[in-house]
């Protein structure tokens, strides 16, 4: 069944070279019991893993059956382990988070039959475990780990059986046990090459090959098999493994990867903890941050709509010579005589309105309150959106008469009323007496400015009787179409210079005229900007997050070294292992990212109730935030998934 010819193996100890296999040559026929001696240090050891696939000769041929393996690539090989050799550890490598039975079933998780758990109960059964087999490794003596270790390596049917120092680390009961088993399984026609270092142990073997200095020194025969019948079997098991639609048939199911993982992160719970909290501070971030920046963005739309359509406000500004102010005699001052200048332009505005603003205190009986105060014309209503739900607007001739009337938003209402109806009540505006005959509309309020916290009195009451103001602070007016806002702009601008006789470029600059797609632009700009900063710190929180995954990674292929050995012994790939870390990495980014969305969405609904700011979380953010922490955890995962790959299973075995 086995043939090699001339193999070498030459290690290096730094400088030191360790020749441990020097022209080894050996047949080992189907259905014999081997055993291996020398010396430690004398390459029996080297021997085995060489025979068992797991590690390559520097030279030499290697022949199972008839078929040539030592130059099959990496996955063939792991193929072939998995289907024809069978590994039992002197340190029985167990994989300790996971039940005997579990562990039993390893193998067939790679030969792409995990569904075939039965057999794994049945081998269990065999080695007398049945009644422990749902009992992990550290509930079981050694003994009973190493009959685990059996039942693992008898679970695939595997032609062969190569036992490294299978009773080192046992008590004397325990060595008959296992010795007692293995000869069974010979008898039922397996061949067994056990590796010792004990003359009692080689003793139960048909045949023992002494080793010294990496070379055979004596091959002894206590009897011939009678009828080799299985030297023909290891051809076509091999022909099988390696055909395409075997190699189909073993790719494991995402769903195995997915158990893997989160059994690797139930086992160590506080790691896995810390490394999903990074991801979850980073998502909850993103998620706050642009629920912040969204709902930023559509309480100015809705503050801007209320403002009006098609507006261009006109307003004084003070003009700069160099960077310096031009004085107080710079600012234009706006007149009625402005605002009879641009109605008259019929063919371009619609309306005009007239407005002065300032703080007023208010009283109504025993309660006060400060508030924004503005004088408004009769077509305020209609240009903002404010007709009143509640009383009425005062009137032209009430502007005239400058009769002392108000118009109330509702954050007034409440604070001075209460549940009262404040319609024909008296109250004062910085001590003098307004007779309240409207509420206004309900606007909202935007960051900390309250839309709703306002009083509109007639604009000529507001300039001579209130503020004592002379000119009017502001002109809003209305284009007929979207389409005139530009040409309104550019003539109302004419208007102005012409009307104040503002000839060079400093006076001109003295007043302002700004449309509502400026000051929705100039908003939108500052949004946008506050929001990629915003976001910016929230994606440094999530790189950090990816960092914490990577060297908690790392950590675990460190600690599971070991692990990755027995695994690839048994037949995984470098792609198992790769997509098993791999894997571990996205779960604990989803996890947390999951987690990260819950958590930034009470975040936003917190702000919404604690600081009264608008926040509006969106599907898109929903998604970024996601797709983010997957990419995360497949960018961070990706190095210690293929540093876990790479590890050569023999090294990997020997990790202390």
């Amino acid at each position: 069944m086995i043939t090699v010819k001339e193999l070498y193996k030459t290690y290096k100890m730094g400088e030191v070279e360790v020749r441990a296999l020097q022209g080894v040559s050996l047949k080992i026929a189907a259905g014999e019991f081997v055993a291996i001696m020398c010396p430690s240090g004398s390459g029996k050891s080297t021997l085995m893993h060489v025979l068992g696939l797991l590690d390559r000769p520097d030279s030499g041929e290697y022949y199972l059956g008839s078929k040539r393996i030592d130059k099959l690539s990496d996955e063939e090989l792991s193929a072939v382990r998995n289907r024809l050799v069978g590994f039992v550890f002197q340190q029985f490598h167990l994989l300790p988070r996971i039940t005997a039975l579990e562990n039993a079933e390893l193998p067939l998780i790679y030969a792409g039959k995990r569904h075939l758990k039965e057999k794994a109960k049945e081998r269990i059964t065999e080695v007398g475990l049945a009644e422990r087999m749902n009992h992990r490794p550290n509930e079981l003596s050694g003994g009973q780990q190493q009959r685990v270790a059996i039942a693992r390596s008898l679970v695939n049917e595997p032609l062969i059986i190569f036992a490294d120092e299978p009773t080192g680390n046992l008590d004397s009961k325990s060595k008959e046990e296992i010795i007692s088993i293995l000869k069974g399984l010979n008898e039922k026609g397996k061949t067994i090459v056990i590796v010792t270092h004990e003359n009692e142990i080689a003793a139960h073997a048909k045949r023992v090959i002494r080793m010294l200095d990496g070379k055979i020194v004596s091959d002894q025969k206590s009897e011939v098999l009678s009828a080799p019948a299985k030297e023909n079997e290891a051809d076509k098991v091999i022909d099988v493994v390696l055909s395409k639609h075997e190699r189909k048939a073993r790719e494991i199911e995402f769903l195995d990867y997915m158990r893997q993982a989160w059994g690797a992160m139930i086992a160590h719970k506080m790691r896995s903890f810390l490394s999903i909290l990074g991801i979850l501070i980073g998502v909850a971030a993103v998620i706050a941050m642009l629920a912040l920046g969204t709902g930023a963005k559509e309480s100015i739309e809705k503050q801007l709509s209320s403002l009006g359509s098609n507006l261009v406000l006109v307003m004084p500004g003070s003009s700069r010579i160099h960077g310096v102010s031009s004085g107080a005699g710079s600012v234009t001052r706006f007149t009625f005589q402005d605002v009879v200048a641009i109605e008259k332009l019929t063919d371009l505005v619609k309306m005009v309105n007239a407005s002065v603003s300032g703080k007023g205190q208010l009283v109504y009986a025993s309660q006060n309150w400060s508030s924004q105060v503005e004088g408004d014309g009769v077509n305020y209503p209609a240009m903002r959106a404010a007709t009143p739900i509640l009383g009425r607007f005062f009137t032209e001739e009430e502007i005239r008469r400058r009769d002392k009337v108000a118009v109330l938003g509702m954050t007034v209402v409440k604070e001075l009323f209460g549940d009262m109806n404040p319609i024909g009540e008296t109250i004062k505006i910085n001590l003098i007496n307004f007779k309240v005959i409207g509420i206004l509309p309900v606007k909202g309020a935007t960051g900390f400015h309250d839309q709703d916290d306002i009083v509109i009195i007639p604009v000529t009451t507001a300039m001579f009787r209130v503020f004592g103001k002379e000119y009017l602070d502001s002109i809003s007016v209305e284009a007929n179409t979207p389409a005139d806002i530009q040409e309104t702009q550019d003539a109302i601008t004419k208007i102005i210079i012409k009307q104040h006789r503002l000839i060079t470029k400093d006076e001109q600059d003295s007043f302002q005229t700004r449309n509502m797609a400026d000051i929705k632009n100039t908003l939108e700009t500052t949004t946008k900007t506050m929001s990629l900063l915003l976001g910016a710190i929230a994606a440094i929180s999530l790189l950090v997050g990816g960092i914490g995954i990577m060297n908690i990674m790392l950590v675990s292929v460190t600690e599971r070294t070991r692990e990755i050995g027995l695994r690839k012994a048994i037949g995984a790939t470098n792609k198992d292992i790769m997509a098993q870390f791999l894997v571990e990495a996205i779960l604990m980014s989803f996890l947390g990212g999951v987690t990260g969305i819950l958590l930034g969405s009470g975040i936003s609904v917190l702000i919404t109730l604690i600081a009264g700011w608008t926040v509006k979380i969106s599907s898109s953010s929903i998604i970024l935030a996601t797709g983010f922490s997957l990419v995360v955890g497949i960018i961070f995962g990706l190095w210690p998934a293929q540093k876990a790959s790479r590890l050569d299973p023999i090294e990997a075995l020997r990790y202390e």
